[in-house]
C-alpha cells in the first residue's frame, strides 16, 4: 500500500469514529431532554393530583371587613360558566353566583398545618384572609400567615405570596362536570375565570 493510500485510510477511519461519537452524544442529549420533559410532566401531574384530592370547605362565612362589589359583572343569583380548573370537574361547569366582593386576590404557596404535602400556587386567598395584611397589596415573596380556612390544614399555615391582582372575587355554587355532588360556597373565583352562559 502506498503512503498516500495509508494516510487516506487512517483519515477515513478517524472521520467514521468521530461521526459515531457525535451521533452517540446527540442521542444521549435527546434522551436527557426527553427524561427532563417526562419528569416535569410527572411533577405537574402530581401537583395537580395533590390539589384535586383536597377537600374544599363549603362554609359560606366571609370576613366581616370584606366589601360587597357595587356593580359586579356577574350579579348574585345569576348563572355563569366556570373557565378555570382549580378543582377537578370545575372547568366548564355551570355556576350560581352566591357573592361578589371587591378585594385583592393572591396566589399563594404553603405547607398545610396538618402535615400534608406543600401546596403550590393555590388560587385564591384574599387580603381579608391574611393575618395583619393591612390595606396595601403584599409583594410577591412576602411570607404571611393564612387566616383562610378553605381547606384542611390551611388556617394558620405559613405561606408565600406568589402574585396578586386587584379584582372582584366570587363565591359560587357549581355542579362538577365529573358528575359529583354540587359544590357549595366555593371560595374564590375571579371575574376573568368566569364566562357568560350561552343565550343569556
Amino acid at each position: 500500500m502506498s503512503k498516500h493510500r495509508y494516510i487516506f485510510s487512517i483519515n477515513v477511519a478517524m472521520m467514521l469514529a468521530l461521526g459515531a461519537c457525535g451521533q452517540d452524544t446527540n442521542q444521549d442529549t435527546a434522551r436527557k431532554d426527553e427524561g427532563q420533559t417526562s419528569y416535569q410532566e410527572e411533577t405537574s401531574k402530581e401537583a395537580n393530583a395533590s390539589h384535586d384530592s383536597m377537600q374544599h370547605s363549603n362554609s359560606g362565612e366571609i370576613p366581616e371587613e370584606l366589601k360587597e362589589a357595587q356593580d359586579p359583572k356577574y350579579k348574585v343569583g345569576s348563572q355563569a360558566i366556570v373557565e378555570t380548573d382549580h378543582m377537578k370537574g370545575m372547568k366548564g361547569a355551570e355556576a350560581t353566583i352566591v357573592g361578589a366582593y371587591t378585594t385583592i386576590a393572591y396566589v399563594v404557596s404553603y405547607t398545610p398545618t396538618n402535615g400534608g404535602e406543600r401546596v403550590n400556587d393555590h388560587k385564591w386567598v384574599i387580603q381579608e384572609e391574611i393575618v395583619d395584611a393591612g390595606q396595601d397589596p403584599l409583594s410577591p415573596g412576602t411570607e404571611v400567615i393564612l387566616e383562610a380556612d378553605h381547606m384542611e390544614g390551611m388556617k394558620g399555615a405559613t405561606a408565600e405570596i406568589e402574585s396578586f391582582e386587584q379584582t372582584t372575587v366570587y363565591m359560587i355554587d357549581y355542579k362538577p362536570t365529573t358528575g359529583e355532588d354540587v359544590v357549595k360556597n366555593h371560595k374564590w373565583v375571579t371575574e376573568s375565570e368566569l364566562g357568560t352562559v350561552r343565550g343569556s
